[in-house]
């Protein structure tokens, strides 16, 4: 018998080459590691996306939120797509409106207003984690 973890799965989207994938990926890691880490865990969206068999069981017995970069949701779709159940999906391009006209970095870095997005973003991402956690 495996050992199913009743943690919500936080999968943030890759966005290689974007800053918008960039802030999902800090958000994702600011929730998982620093906001709720008795609630929230990660897997790797590679691995979703490939269908990696390991992870395929685990996907289908968890709730998922995910946190997209840009419009095209590939880390939702992703999820969904292998069975996974979306609890909650938010878009960074959502977050930013809040924000207009601040640049928060750069692909590779993020600067002082970048940060600040991610804090304000990943407050109300584990709000939501863990709402998620406690219908279980």
């Amino acid at each position: 018998m495996s050992f199913m973890s009743k943690k919500v799965k936080v999968i943030p989207c890759s966005g290689i080459g974007k800053s918008h994938g960039l802030l999902a990926r800090e958000m994702g890691l600011r929730v998982v590691n620093e906001l709720c880490p008795q609630e929230a865990e990660t897997e790797c969206l590679a691995y979703i996306m490939t269908e990696d068999r390991e992870i395929l069981d685990r996907v289908k017995e968890s709730k998922f939120v995910t946190i997209d970069g840009c419009p095209k949701m590939c880390a939702a779709k992703s999820v969904a797509h292998v069975g996974g159940t979306v609890a909650q999906e938010f878009r960074v391009v959502d977050a930013l409106k809040e924000y207009r006209g601040v640049k928060p970095g750069n692909a590779a870095a993020l600067n002082e207003d970048g940060w600040k997005i991610v804090d304000a973003t990943a407050e109300k991402i584990s709000a939501r984690v863990k709402e998620i956690y406690g219908e279980e």
